[in-house]
């Protein structure tokens, strides 16, 4: 099916437009001679949110969790339209270990009943005492309760420890994180809210999955997809935060193991900063990355949400973009023009027709 959905795609696209990678600086459009089909554009949320982490929850809703404020949560039923919420926390029940920091890339997961959500807690030049934390609530919409930090930089042993990521595996729980000094991961208790024996022995056994530490040009925001016999690490690399400056962009490579080595298509280890482009950006949108858990829709069409600026206005922050994800005939992800679309057709959820 995979198969066949990429050969009618591809039909259909140079039919329309000609896609192909010198398209890829164009922000393209992706059309469809059918007239029935539903139509959304980016981005699909216009306003600063950056970091976003998203989940479907009980109550049929999927939503988002982004950097900014006691952070920002929105809440949607298509992955298009998406509606503000509030903020996760009670103003006057923010993490607050770190004095002075904000509260930067959530993520968010559904463990044993309950919404807990990883976060870093972090301010500009902060490396040493930044950290990871971990709150919970019984609902998506919080609000969330603190449990605390898990560990800072200088307790970890990993210079800037934000960007946590949660994966369940083989019935074991892991979190991943790192900020340019690597990415890192290490095994979690049982109810995921702490480090399994402690912080000496997550100190003592952490791996390192990609990136040489120390190289700025490294890695951030990783993502682990399992897909068939592959886990995809997904990271960002490049600069996040310079307006029309930002050199942003989503990577990936893979492995047939969860802590590697991670590699490209052409076997070069992610250790050593090789890897493949999947977002480029285009005259529409630049600074394309820290994307989100990719999500599958009621027809099996994988979709991918992340931030980016407008080249038009960077002023508007990091919006929120939505992309659908191809499959190419050697399992490697990629995106229709190698970039954001400004219009295509939207995903597919059986409660919105």
């Amino acid at each position: 099916m995979y198969m066949q959905n990429i050969i009618a795609l591809g039909m259909i696209s140079l039919f329309t437009w000609g896609c192909g990678n010198s398209d890829k600086q164009k922000g393209e459009t992706v059309q469809t001679p059918l007239e029935d089909k539903v139509w959304y554009s980016n981005p699909v949320i216009d306003s600063d949110n950056p970091d976003p982490t998203v989940i479907k929850a009980e109550d049929g809703y999927f939503y988002l969790y982004a950097t900014g404020g006691n952070t920002w949560i929105h809440k949607s039923k298509d992955l298009v339209h998406w509606t503000y919420v509030s903020g996760a926390y009670e103003e006057d029940k923010k993490p607050s270990w770190e004095p002075d920091a904000g509260i930067w890339a959530p993520d968010i997961n559904y463990i044993d009943g309950k919404y807990v959500m990883y976060y870093s807690l972090s301010k500009w030049g902060g490396g040493e005492t930044c950290g990871i934390g971990v709150s919970v609530s019984d609902r998506p919409e919080g609000p969330f309760t603190d449990q605390g930090k898990l560990f800072r930089s200088n307790e970890i042993g990993v210079h800037n420890s934000i960007d946590p990521f949660y994966i369940e595996d083989n019935g074991k729980k892991y979190l991943f994180w790192g900020s340019w000094y690597g990415i890192w991961g290490v095994e979690l208790s049982e109810d995921g809210l702490s480090l399994k024996g402690g912080i000496e022995n997550a100190k003592a056994t952490k791996i390192q999955v990609a990136a040489n530490t120390g190289n700025t040009n490294a890695y951030e925001g990783s993502y682990i997809l399992k897909r068939g016999d592959y886990y995809y690490l997904f990271c960002s690399t490049g600069t996040c935060c310079e307006g029309a400056n930002s050199t942003y962009q989503t990577v990936v490579c893979r492995s047939t193991n969860l802590f590697g080595p991670y590699v490209n298509k052409a076997g070069e280890k992610m250790n050593d900063n090789k890897h493949e482009v999947l977002i480029h950006k285009n005259d529409a949108f630049l600074g394309t990355g820290h994307n989100a858990e990719i999500v599958q829709d009621d027809e099996g069409k994988d979709w991918i949400i992340y931030h980016a600026y407008r080249t038009a206005d960077p002023s508007l922050g990091r919006v929120v973009l939505l992309d659908r994800v191809y499959w190419d005939d050697n399992g490697w992800p990629y995106l229709v023009g190698d970039g954001p679309v400004v219009k295509a057709e939207a995903p597919a959820f059986k409660d919105n027709k």
